[in-house]
């Protein structure tokens, strides 16, 4: 690792050290360089994680990466440092972004956040990066409202610390890191992300709140329209559903997204103020994770008034099948003998017909009761989903989390990861057409000829 020289414009800061010499408390500060060395060191690694910020550095692009930073020119009274500076480029193009890092149950602080923000705009940085174990759907949509709220025109993103290690273990799962030596370093980082010295966990918990809500509604109450409390159970359910989205990424080796409308991944406070909605309303919080190839995504529905978590996916009925019965079996073929009892499909119908729901084991032993009441209609579309009631543990802020990434991960194993979404067959050439000379100007002309009478 060759030395790299202090940029002019810092009065202070050090190169970010793979084996940093900081007190043993410095957990935030030995975790920030040592993942700061390696963004400068590896390639793929800054690609994966640059990307998410808009930047995607190439084979001519510079990476320098600083801990402990202060900029010439910064008053001396409280001097406030950023944990880290990261410093791309490529020819006469400079991006600088701040970096600010927490371990453990630290949060963010936004006020913090708006002095780096003043810094950043002061001194020509382009953007602040916040690093924690919170979690966010998207970077662009930091996970502490107080953040989102402040009106600077410099942004903020958020990486937990779980989205570094899994884009770490995907390098290494999909072989990706081509050069052996930088190979072994994402190996050496995984390991050390890993170990609990590091300070890096998932979202294990929902908060208080979670069981005032359920109470709340269980004894035939409704949510207010401004409800502070609702609030704090939809962002830590924003929470959940980014782990759980990391969790199926280390789990399949690829990445797997929280699926989001275009209304929804511009604004996210339009987010939040459409899930309190169906949360008031409906009494659900939902969520669509996205795995790549997968038939369709996972839906995830958290049911408060049934205390239930509904997991599933959605399917066209094929088109080539003429019967409901005949498309049913199309489905029922693709699903593995060792689906759960509590596995049922929903048969959606044209016009006004309400769907049917069935047990897949019902279904199994006699397809044709699909048809009953329903002669002469051809069903168009499936939804096969696992449905738990999970009583009192529903309300448990622990043991809700536990058995949501339980069920989500076994839908997938045992349905989902076997389904094909249904693809009309490319058409044939007919035999009395295989010749070019068969549809040329004048064999369609001698069609057109009326035979001899």
């Amino acid at each position: 690792m060759g030395e790299t020289m202090r940029p002019e414009y810092l009065s202070q800061g050090e190169e970010a050290r793979l084996f940093p010499v900081l007190s043993t408390t410095s957990k935030e500060g030995r975790t920030t360089s040592i993942v700061l060395a390696c963004l400068s060191l590896v390639d793929e690694f800054a690609q994966a994680l640059l990307k998410t910020v808009s930047q995607r550095p190439g084979k001519r692009t510079k990476i320098e990466c600083f801990t402990e930073v202060v900029f010439k020119g910064q008053k001396r009274a409280k001097v406030e440092r950023p944990d880290g500076l990261i410093v791309l480029t490529t020819g006469p193009r400079v991006w600088k972004a701040l970096v600010e890092a927490k371990v453990g149950n630290t949060k963010i602080n936004p006020e913090q956040i708006e002095k780096y923000r003043t810094i950043a705009k002061d001194f020509g940085a382009d953007c602040v990066i916040t690093i924690s174990n919170q979690f966010a759907t998207r970077p662009d949509h930091h996970p502490d409202d107080a953040v989102r709220k402040q009106r600077s025109k410099i942004p903020v993103f958020h990486w937990s610390w779980m989205k570094i290690l899994t884009e770490c273990d995907l390098l290494i799962s999909n072989e990706t890191v081509q050069d052996s030596e930088q190979l072994l370093l994402m190996k050496e980082l995984r390991r050390f992300l890993t170990h609990e010295s590091a300070g890096v966990r998932g979202f294990d918990r929902m908060p208080p709140e979670w069981s005032a809500v359920n109470k709340l509604i269980s004894n035939g109450g409704k949510l207010p329209a401004r409800s502070h409390e609702a609030e704090i159970v939809i962002d830590a359910w924003h929470q959940e559903t980014k782990d759980l989205s990391l969790i199926l990424s280390r789990q399949t080796e690829t990445a797997v997204t929280e699926r989001l409308s275009r209304k929804h991944s511009k604004d996210p406070t339009q987010r939040r103020k459409d899930e309190l909605a169906l949360l008031r309303e409906q009494c659900q919080l939902r969520a669509e994770l996205q795995i790549e190839n997968a038939a369709a995504p996972i839906q995830v529905t958290a049911d408060l008034a049934r205390r239930t978590v509904d997991v599933g996916m959605s399917l066209r009925a094929p088109d080539d099948r003429k019967s409901a019965k005949a498309r049913l079996n199309w489905l029922l073929r693709q699903i593995r003998g060792e689906a759960s009892d509590d596995l049922h499909i929903r048969l959606n119908w044209p016009g006004r017909s309400d769907p049917t729901q069935f047990p897949y084991t019902e279904l199994v032993q006699d397809p044709a009761i699909v048809e009953e009441g329903k002669e002469g209609l051809t069903v168009y579309s499936f939804d096969v989903f696992l449905s738990k009631r999970l009583g009192a543990r529903f309300i448990q802020q622990t043991n809700f989390i536990s058995e949501l990434e339980s069920l989500v991960p076994d839908f997938y194993r045992k349905v989902g990861q076997n389904l094909t979404a249904w693809q009309m067959k490319p058409p044939k050439i007919r035999e009395e057409k295989k010749e070019a000379e068969d549809v040329s100007v004048e064999a369609i002309a001698e069609l057109e000829r009326p035979e001899p009478g």
